[in-house]
């Protein structure tokens, strides 16, 4: 499946992209965290369990578990608070 990746913020600078096309032949949001952390250090730093993001397909806030489609858009953001 084709997915549309989207990075924000500090993972932006952190990963030198703001977004790419990616084919993925996982299931769920965590399995593409996972081959994410893959790519080297600085993706496995930037994307750690501990670290503070949040993932969205399609608009919509989503956990490990949700599932991916092809065509998704998946933006992955640090938490942001307003003021």
């Amino acid at each position: 499946m084709q997915l549309t990746l989207l990075y924000f913020a500090r993972l932006r600078d952190q990963l030198g992209q703001d977004q790419e096309t990616l084919t993925f032949t996982g299931h769920s949001v965590a399995d593409l965290l996972e081959l994410l952390r893959q790519r080297g250090t600085a993706w496995a730093d930037a994307l750690a369990v501990e670290q503070p993001f949040r993932v969205a397909v399609n608009h919509s806030v989503v956990h490990g578990s949700h599932p991916l489609a092809d065509g998704d858009e998946v933006a992955i953001f640090p938490p942001v608070t307003g003021g």
